[in-house]
């Protein structure tokens, strides 16, 4: 079958973060950097985030799906740290930062230019706020017909659904898809889908195997 659409992840697709593609890898980092700005002894921060997390968790309030929106996250964030209005607006630059990673500037461009002999979308595994943050920072909305973030739809990969909807609204069958990602379950719930998975390890492979597919 004849592909139509191409789809991406983004983090450690578009973004380059360390360790793989993860950008919570790189928060352990961040979270020590803090523990020293706030004078707390090492692991104390960590702690507190983690009971939070799991607060959140055991009320059901999840940022990756939605089920807890930002400003519930941040205050939830202020009770846990005991941080000020400033160092609150310094932490949260310094984590989206470390969310965000840096472009990958090669294979931005080589997304980018997919358009318009093929329909392009973003699929991503996402948090709260992501959109805001990605958009300013990428300007992602330009260069795809759509994006489709977790935290917005309720749901995540490796979730059949996302695809689902991802295919949908692209208005394509799932056959008629590529899609690229770094995280092996994501990829091989893409597969039993129907859609034809590459599974990312870095810009020159993932590009090739693209281009096979498009190639037929």
């Amino acid at each position: 079958m004849t592909i139509r659409a191409v789809v991406f992840d983004i983090g450690g697709i578009l973004e380059i973060v360390p360790e793989g593609g993860d950008p919570t890898r790189r928060f352990p980092q961040m979270v020590t950097r803090w523990e020293e700005r706030l004078g707390l002894p090492p692991g104390e921060l960590d702690k507190r985030l983690t009971q939070m997390g799991e607060r959140l968790s055991a009320a059901g309030k999840d940022g990756a799906i939605g089920t807890c929106m930002e400003e519930e996250w941040l205050a939830e964030l202020r009770l846990a740290t005991e941080m000020d209005d400033a160092q609150l607006d310094a932490f949260m630059r310094d984590f989206w930062d470390v969310y965000c990673g840096a472009p990958n500037i090669e294979l931005i461009a080589y997304f980018k230019a997919l358009l318009p002999r093929y329909l392009t979308a973003l699929l991503s595994n996402s948090f709260v706020g992501a959109r805001r943050e990605e958009e300013a920072r990428f300007g992602f909305a330009a260069m795809t017909d759509l994006i489709v973030y977790s935290h917005e739809e309720g749901m995540s990969k490796p979730d059949r659904r996302i695809y689902e909807r991802t295919w949908q609204r692209l208005g394509v069958q799932p056959q008629e898809m590529i899609f690229l990602d770094d995280a092996e379950p994501n990829i091989l719930a893409a597969r039993e889908c129907g859609i034809q998975a590459i599974h990312f390890h870095d810009n020159a492979q993932a590009i090739a195997e693209i281009e096979a597919y498009l190639r037929g």
